[in-house]
């Protein structure tokens, strides 16, 4: 029997069915999953509906499609969309791969429409959690609402111990926005919520995103160099267990800074900080996995590259570094974090 209890923003799906069934105490709280969610598009291209306020994509679509870009015959701006669908969707493969290589556990679904060009970022629109909950997210551009997927949940409720699915996703009706792990970037163990300002994520939302799942929000603002919001927290910021990286450079107010800074410390993290220009490379954008008790930090060669020779030394004292090459989907503008969809649940 399934119970659903309505909520003016949330909807709470609530499995009855016993073996389903996980409490909070069941399982301690890991910062880094050992399996993802991994979506293989077919037909990728950057999303026009999302580069007003990626500056990131904008940034990177004249490199990749310069022939789009500079007027070029039809029949070439096509050709050159076949190759970037076909890099991307190789790339996409090679991670999964790679990822499965290392002892992580992946569970890769493909996707043939033309009408969802961001699927590949699938953390954007689901999140997972070690009490058995799946959280679905309000999505900003319309386009990338048809990301949402019926057999994907259903393969995680068939496939892992779903307690319960929570749905904010009505409150895209309401013009309210909460781009999941994107637009935040949780600290599973000490229960905190960072995230930045920005059209993808509205603070009412966040908020009650703290309250229902019992995170302590940080919230605070970051500029690019031109004064542009940063548009998702994952692309400046990244916690592992013990390490975390970001460009505190970006928090323009030095009040702001220096209490995010003392939240990172004071919840045990040793603090990378990173350069604007590494950020612009990518390098905030990744994400810590573990397999057999083994850390990985896995990141784009782009945002590999960036590293100093000190901090990738830093961050090899708490976990291996894994560069793969995803150069054609970071023209969309995320690179290898936005890719995964950490899978937090407990297994049956």
């Amino acid at each position: 029997m399934t119970e659903v209890v309505q909520s003016p923003v949330a909807r709470f799906t609530l499995r009855d069915d016993g073996a389903a069934k996980v409490t909070a105490t069941d399982r301690e709280p890991e910062q880094s999953p050992s399996r993802v969610v991994l979506v293989r598009p077919h037909q990728f291209t950057p999303n026009p509906e999302t580069a007003a306020d990626n500056r990131f994509q904008q940034r990177m679509l004249e490199a990749l499609l310069p022939s789009a870009v500079q007027g070029a015959v039809q029949r070439a701006a096509l050709e050159s969309a076949r190759r970037v669908a076909g890099a991307a969707y190789a790339e996409v493969t090679e991670l999964g791969r790679r990822l499965e290589a290392l002892g992580i556990g992946v569970d890769l679904f493909d996707d043939h429409s033309a009408e969802t060009p961001d699927s590949v970022f699938p953390n954007n629109w689901f999140s997972t959690h070690p009490d058995g909950t799946v959280t679905l997210y309000p999505m900003y551009a319309q386009n990338r609402r048809g990301e949402r997927r019926a057999d994907i949940l259903a393969h995680l409720q068939e496939t892992y111990r779903v307690r319960r699915v929570v749905d904010y996703s009505s409150a895209e009706r309401f013009g309210e926005y909460l781009e999941g792990t994107g637009s935040m970037v949780l600290d599973h163990r000490e229960r905190l919520a960072y995230a930045c300002r920005s059209r993808r994520l509205s603070p009412g939302l966040f908020s009650e995103f703290c309250r229902d799942f019992g995170y302590s929000p940080v919230l605070f603002d970051a500029t690019d160099g031109t004064g542009a919001p940063v548009y998702h927290t994952n692309v400046m910021m990244s916690v592992g267990t013990e390490l975390a990286l970001i460009s505190s450079e970006l928090i323009r107010d030095h009040s702001q800074r220096e209490h995010v800074l003392g939240v990172l410390r004071d919840s045990g993290r040793t603090v990378v900080d990173l350069g604007v220009e590494q950020i612009n490379r990518f390098a905030g954008n990744c994400l810590e996995l573990n397999a057999h008790g083994q850390r990985y930090l896995v990141l784009s060669t782009t945002a590999e590259q960036s590293l100093t020779g000190e901090q990738r030394e830093r961050i090899s004292e708490f976990c291996t570094l894994v560069p793969v090459d995803v150069s054609t989907v970071e023209a969309a503008g995320g690179s290898v974090r936005c890719m995964i969809a950490g899978n937090h649940l407990p297994s049956r």
